[in-house]
């Protein structure tokens, strides 16, 4: 996976009149999760922008409120690619990976980030993009090849997770489907359900044409 770099500052104005104004400012509220995990009650010092999110158990969750520019975030939202994420928050360096973008409804303009925090210990859910390679037989039947599910979820720790998910389909027959239960990558664990079809070759009529065709002369 790529490494982004994206400066970010704490936020500690929040509310609805803040983030207007911040919106206006051609800058995106970020919300970075997946922090430190403490004991209630809360004996530390939170840093700016940080905030304890209670999870139960007399546990919380350490969030952190944080600002960036559209600018910054272009070319991390705006691409097919998946990122695993350098933040620079004046200085405290951490990695995450993108969890959701909320969009503005009829102006498509980026509403709000949702960020998680990563670590080599910790697996964390993604989605992958993926890519079909070969020539599948049922192709060269006169089939035609379709990708049902262009990402998947996988599961791993961040740096096993590659910038795509590649599978051949130099096997794969005519009106013959793969299934995510037909697919493994070594490190990682696919979160989607097993029977959901990837890629099929489905039947053309020219197919069937010539199928029914070689029936009639048998």
């Amino acid at each position: 996976m790529k490494t982004f770099q994206l400066s970010a500052q704490p936020r500690v104005e929040l509310g609805k009149k803040a983030t207007k104004a911040l919106r206006a400012n051609n800058q995106i509220p970020v919300v970075l999760n997946g922090g430190e995990l403490v004991e209630l009650p809360f004996k530390g010092t939170l840093k700016a922008g940080e905030k304890l999110v209670e999870i139960g158990n007399g546990k919380g969750l350490i969030t952190t409120d944080l600002v960036v520019t559209n600018d910054a975030v272009r070319k991390l939202i705006y691409t097919p690619d998946i990122f695993a994420i350098e933040l620079d928050i004046n200085g405290d360096k951490r990695m995450a990976v993108l969890k959701d973008i909320q969009f503005h409804p009829v102006k498509d303009t980026i509403l709000h980030i949702d960020l998680l925090e990563v670590s080599d210990k910790k697996p964390v859910v993604v989605e992958v993009p993926v890519k079909l390679e070969g020539h599948a037989e049922g192709v060269k039947a006169g089939g035609k090849l379709s990708l049902s599910m262009k990402k998947l979820r996988v599961k791993a720790i961040y740096t096993d997770i590659p910038e795509r998910l590649v599978i051949n389909v130099d096997d794969l027959g005519l009106g013959k489907t793969m299934q995510v239960g037909d697919l493994h990558f070594d490190k990682l664990e696919l979160m989607n359900a097993k029977n959901a079809v990837v890629c099929a070759v489905q039947l053309t009529r020219a197919a069937r044409g010539a199928a029914a065709a070689a029936a009639a002369g048998k």
